[in-house]
């Protein structure tokens, strides 16, 4: 009985002595999520305002979260009594020997920083990047997100693709669609080229400006081959070069132009 009341008296003087400052941790720590949150939404709604780019708006909305956050956990431990100087020389010297080990995420980081600044795509933009095609879904810190055509996401490191090379099918507001069409050689080419540039100038997601083109590229084995050359928006481009194939097939069929496949000839002995 006395052990127990020892121990009793000792978890009452705990309670004492540490209790409102748990509770006091707590609450910091709850309003203190609030109020970050708030500032969050709040800044979002400046830079919306401001027509900042919607890249630049989230990848600082991220690096004001992490540091908001950072500054909420210090308040909190120096609430509980830690001595926040000799927390800050551990997170110090923690620090650097987690920058060492993680080499590659601060490349990440300064990847991240210099895509901000130069800013070689933004959201939405179709690039071609570390092997990957797709849309840029989202610039965060450390990655970017792409969508493949295939509807896939695709998660690249932002010093992968800081230092590497980016091709940029959004930038200029327009692609060309390259497809080649082959037909024989007993075919007039005259008549070919118009009934290829018709399908060209009758689909309504093709641009007319620069205006589409078809010429003749390849005097190949079996066939004369063309080259057919739309331009479109980036938006369209599936579109367009399913929409040109599928239309340079049926407008040849009609005009009663051939397209050369290989034939199977059968020689029957006699025996």
């Amino acid at each position: 009985m006395e052990q127990a009341e020892v121990w009793m008296n000792k978890g009452i003087d705990f309670a004492v002595e540490y209790g409102p400052k748990v509770l006091g941790a707590i609450l910091i720590y709850i309003i203190g999520s609030w109020v970050i949150k708030s500032v969050l939404k709040g800044v979002r709604k400046v830079m919306a305002k401001g027509s900042y780019d919607e890249s630049l708006q989230r990848f600082l909305a991220n690096m004001l979260s992490w540091a908001l956050k950072v500054l909420l956990v210090i308040v909190v431990i120096s609430t509980l009594g830690v001595n926040v100087t000799t927390f800050a020389a551990i997170i110090g010297a923690a620090g650097l020997a987690v920058g060492l080990a993680l080499q590659g995420s601060l490349a990440n980081f300064a990847g991240g920083v210099l895509i901000m600044i130069f800013k070689p795509y933004r959201i939405g933009d179709l690039i071609e990047a570390q092997g990957v095609l797709g849309s840029v879904k989202e610039i965060e810190i450390f990655t970017t997100k792409l969508i493949t055509p295939q509807n896939k996401l695709a998660i690249v490191p932002n010093g992968a693709m800081a230092n590497g090379n980016i091709v940029n099918y959004t930038a200029e507001g327009k692609m060309r669609v390259d497809t080649t069409v082959g037909v024989g050689y007993d075919e007039d080419i005259k008549k070919t080229k118009e009934v290829l540039l018709e399908v060209l100038t009758s689909n309504p997601k093709v641009l007319k400006d620069p205006a589409p083109s078809v010429n003749v590229s390849e005097l190949g084995d079996s066939s004369v081959n063309f080259a057919v050359r739309p331009y479109c928006k980036p938006e369209d481009y599936w579109d367009v070069y399913f929409g040109t194939i599928e239309g340079c097939k049926l407008a040849l069929d009609k005009a009663g132009i051939e397209i050369p496949y290989p034939h199977q000839v059968e020689i029957q002995r006699k025996g």
